[in-house]
């Protein structure tokens, strides 16, 4: 897809840069001549010297074949702009970056598609960490409606060579949760499992569940065995 990005700030180039790893290219606007000389540079994108709500810079970026317009300026107002415009060149798909929970309706009505509120992504992120320090990672879907936390299985604890199948099965296992990932090491690739697939030590399960079982998931996943039992 064609990706046009209005911004080259620190979220524009992550953003961009890992969009060109997944093979899509990336165009980006920016007033600020050194962020587009290290677009080019860093990750060989065509960058645009320019305001990103300029229809002259749109304009010269390709706005009028975009797949996707991304804004990711720092200013609410300016990402409205973006987004507005993105509407009037009938860009199939609009994403934009939002600071300020006052904005959220203002960029619907502009023709928003998808709105990522920095603050909160940052904010349940740290309140996860806090919360669950066990959890490598945490992802929340339909408003928090679902789950998804990925778990690092210990050597000691009792699912260690038991089924997917089995452990689904055991009644101390929310019933309203299901193990979607696998990594049986670090080094290997996701994998998708299946009702017969091993928990090995040290492996990583990806877990879809519903938010009134996260703490009943964990710790029926983490439970160690008694140190007699592992010595046996």
């Amino acid at each position: 897809m064609y990706v046009l990005i209005g911004g080259a700030g620190l979220i524009g180039l992550t953003l961009a840069q890992n969009l060109v790893k997944l093979g899509h290219t990336v165009a980006m606007i920016d007033i600020d001549p050194a962020a587009c000389r290290r677009a080019r540079d860093q990750l060989g994108v065509m960058a645009f010297e320019g305001s990103a709500v300029s229809t002259e810079a749109l304009n010269e970026a390709g706005i009028q074949k975009a797949d996707v317009v991304c804004a990711a300026l720092r200013h609410d107002a300016l990402n409205l702009a973006i987004v507005s415009l993105a509407r009037h060149y009938d860009v199939p798909h609009i994403i934009s970056r939002m600071r300020h929970r006052d904005f959220e309706q203002p960029l619907r009505h502009a023709g928003a598609h998808r709105i990522i509120s920095t603050v909160d992504l940052a904010v349940s992120t740290m309140v996860n960490a806090v919360e669950y320090p066990q959890v490598e990672s945490m992802m929340h879907f339909e408003q928090g409606q679902i789950e998804v936390l990925k778990l690092a299985i210990p050597s000691a604890c009792h699912v260690i060579g038991r089924s997917i199948a089995e452990i689904a099965q055991d009644s101390r296992f929310p019933s309203n949760s299901l193990i979607i990932g696998y990594q049986p090491h670090p080094h290997l690739n996701l994998m998708v499992p299946n009702g017969a697939t091993i928990l090995e030590p040290e492996s990583t399960v990806l877990v879809a569940t519903k938010p009134e079982s996260l703490h009943p998931v964990i710790d029926f996943l983490q439970e160690c065995l008694p140190a007699t039992r592992i010595l046996n």
